[in-house]
């Protein structure tokens, strides 16, 4: 599989499961995650994506919910178009949530805890 796949429920959690690989050989019938799963490609990807430095910044937005990148920036230390990438690849994921707020853009986190499974 490429690229992440994840379900439409109901988001503001703070667990997700998340499953690498998702294929099963010798099955008739294809993966279906269950709701709230996140499908990693490979190891490789999970760690990427879940690596000590953004499972930190999820912290951080959990903790103090910043109300702007700007403020986020200032609270993590890291540039404003790091974490911009950074946060956008995690919202394809379902790990945050960016809203506009006027010209502000406000982050929050969806998932701060997580269960690995081997598929």
């Amino acid at each position: 599989m490429t690229g992440p796949e994840r379900d439409s429920s109901p988001r503001l959690t703070d667990a997700r499961r998340c499953i690498i690989g998702g294929e099963r050989e010798g099955q008739s019938s294809p993966f279906q995650p269950q709701p709230g799963t996140i499908v990693f490609a490979s190891l490789c990807s999970l760690a990427a994506v879940l690596s000590d430095e953004n499972r930190q910044l999820l912290r951080l937005l959990h903790q103090r919910e910043p109300q702007s990148l700007t403020e986020l920036s200032e609270l993590s230390g890291r540039k404003v178009p790091s974490l911009s990438r950074t946060l956008k690849m995690m919202e394809r994921y379902g790990l945050v949530e960016l809203r506009r707020k006027g010209v502000a853009v406000v982050p929050s986190a969806l998932a701060t805890r997580f269960t690995v499974v081997l598929e």
